[in-house]
């Protein structure tokens, strides 16, 4: 019952992750397109957990093949169920190894299933159609981030390779990024973002204070994201787990202020909060697996990363209004390929120990192939939907409208109204 309970609770922290995203989302982008995003934040859980129910978990955890799950649609089919002899008889075995109820299981992954798809929100944000953006996410949910996700926590072929990602660096956060930056190519980007002469013209957020909020709501519900994906009670994984998350987290946010205030003349505060969530993604593949001290090291590199990130995305005038490619796209391949190097034997992961603490390169080559065959996929997979999305559909709102502001174009209802019955 502990174990169930502690599976639930920190899944409801993870969901609550969906109003961090919305608060930072929104509050870096533009005052008059406030309600279209946190309508998509609000509503994108939705369409996830029913794309997930009626085939995204099976595909995922259903017994199949090294490429996908076969079994277990609508979330049917026996869990744990007694065997006969050394038989399971099940058809969810890969997550057969925590003994929480099998509705347990599936709403702790279909939160982590959700934050896929709301990472792209904040890639697209300003310009898309909330049909379209809603369409591609049954499309992620349903299918691309399932099959990815087997490969690895399925008991697919990179999971047999020996490919390692506790709380989804790559299953989840670099999933969405190469998601969002297969759909910011096919959208372009922002009017006025780049003036003619090719230099970047920033466009600043409305509110700060909501960035301000939403980072420390996501903060918070990274404590569920991580020491969540132990699956059960155990106090001393739990410990490490929340230890080496917060450490990286304050590593990164210190190293990414540095670095702006260094390369920008200013603190950014946009930086520091990126920063932080740059190191949240980055520790979470290695955080059962490494040292309190490696833990600190990943973070502060990737408070480092994802500002030298963000300038190198607006120089290949790749819009990308919130950061999401420098802290989930960037920071998942890093946080995945950092298990290969400070993977420790003695954490309470296990597993083979990385390539900087005397386990060779077996490690390090599974944890790259994984970082780029999954890339390719869910890249490729996003790139085809978001162009038969955008040849039917339609993608990208008219420029009038972008104008104007989509809480007007599409939505019809502003965030910030104009008072017209005050005398």
């Amino acid at each position: 019952m502990v174990d169930t309970l502690w599976v639930l609770m920190t899944a409801f922290l993870v969901f609550w992750m969906n109003a961090g995203f919305g608060c930072v989302e929104s509050g870096l982008c533009r005052a008059k397109n406030t309600t279209n995003i946190l309508a998509k934040n609000f509503v994108v859980f939705a369409f996830s957990a029913i794309a997930y129910w009626i085939v995204g978990f099976a595909i995922m955890f259903g017994d199949g093949n090294s490429f996908m799950g076969l079994a277990g649609w609508l979330v049917g089919g026996a869990d744990n169920s007694p065997a006969i002899g050394d038989t399971y008889q099940g058809v969810y075995s890969s997550l057969n190894w925590t003994g929480v109820p099998l509705l347990a299981k599936f709403f702790f992954q279909l939160v982590f299933a959700g934050t896929a798809a709301t990472i792209v929100s904040g890639c697209v944000a300003e310009r898309i159609h909330y049909k379209s953006f809603m369409v591609f996410t049954l499309i992620l949910v349903g299918l691309s981030y399932p099959i990815t996700g087997h490969w690895i926590w399925g008991g697919g072929w990179l999971a047999a390779m020996g490919m390692r990602d506790f709380a989804g660096s790559t299953v989840v956060h670099a999933v969405g990024g190469w998601s969002g930056l297969a759909g910011i190519l096919v959208l372009g980007p922002r009017i006025g973002k780049y003036k003619s002469d090719g230099t970047v013209q920033t466009i600043p957020g409305h509110s700060m204070a909501l960035v301000f909020l939403g980072g420390l709501i996501l903060w918070l519900g990274w404590f569920g994201f991580n020491p969540g994906s132990t699956m059960a009670a155990d106090p001393g994984a739990i410990a490490h787990v929340a230890m080496t998350t917060n450490l990286a987290c304050c590593a990164a946010i210190i190293s990414s202020t540095l670095m702006a205030w260094i390369l920008l003349g200013k603190p950014d505060f946009s930086m520091t909060v990126n920063g932080a969530l740059a190191g949240l993604v980055a520790i979470t593949a290695p955080c059962a697996y490494v040292s309190i001290m490696s833990s600190a090291i990943i973070g502060l590199i990737a408070g480092l990363i994802v500002v030298l990130a963000v300038i190198f995305f607006d120089k290949r005038k790749i819009d990308d209004p919130v950061g999401a490619l420098s802290v989930h796209l960037v920071n998942g391949m890093w946080g995945t390929i950092a298990v290969g190097l400070f993977a420790t034997a003695d954490a309470p992961g296990g597993g083979a120990d990385g390539l900087f603490n005397g386990g060779g390169i077996g490690s390090l080559t599974a944890q790259l192939v994984g970082t780029f065959a999954v890339g390719a996929f869910a890249f490729g997979v996003a790139f085809i939907a978001w162009s038969i999305i955008k040849a039917i559909l339609g993608m990208r709102v008219d420029p009038e409208d972008e104008m104007r502001g989509l809480d007007h174009s599409e939505m019809g209802m502003e965030a910030y109204p104009v008072d017209l019955t005050a005398e």
